[in-house]
């Protein structure tokens, strides 16, 4: 029986691109989308609310062994909740909390592994838009249910912030 399930699951991760198990990216895009419901349901969406960067900023000094870029984009439709910590792929990260209209917006942010930019991909899942970037040797992930065009909007306004490597 165990044989007959990992000759099924060998089966899927070669045919079928819709398994959960396509890539790492896949994996880490289910892991971000989980963090983000978690963040809403136990509405713990910050631990430091401020819609002031000089206050959020300063809050991940000493909880982190990096400072994430923290922006206020309330001019452009997208203010700053605040931001919190959180865990993902195997590592503490920064999450900061923006809002579009009703929408949530979570970025996941963590030095990156590889020192490269890299552009946008966009993923779906479960009714959720994430779209995951390398800039300025931090590593992006933004998931809301906002619609997808507001979703690049605001990647492309955090990424205009960051300097690239």
């Amino acid at each position: 029986m165990r044989n007959t399930f990992y000759s099924w699951l060998e089966q899927q991760r070669k045919h079928n691109t819709n398994t959960p198990f396509d890539t790492a990216a896949d994996r880490l895009g289910d892991e971000v989308v989980a963090n983000h419901v978690r963040s809403l349901m136990s509405d713990h969406a910050t631990d430091v609310a401020s819609t002031d960067q000089h206050t959020v900023k300063p809050w991940f000094n000493g909880k982190l062994d990096f400072s994430p870029p923290v922006n206020d984009l309330t001019t452009e439709g997208f203010p700053l909740v605040g931001g919190r910590l959180d865990y993902l792929d195997h590592r503490p990260v920064a999450a900061l909390v923006y809002r579009h209209n009703q929408h949530v917006i979570n970025l996941f942010v963590a030095p990156a592994s590889a020192a490269k930019n890299l552009g946008p991909q966009h993923l779906a899942r479960r009714g959720y838009h994430l779209i995951h970037w390398v800039r300025g040797g931090m590593d992006f992930w933004a998931v809301s249910d906002v619609d997808p065009v507001q979703l690049d909007r605001f990647r492309n306004l955090i990424s205009a912030r960051v300097q690239p490597v």
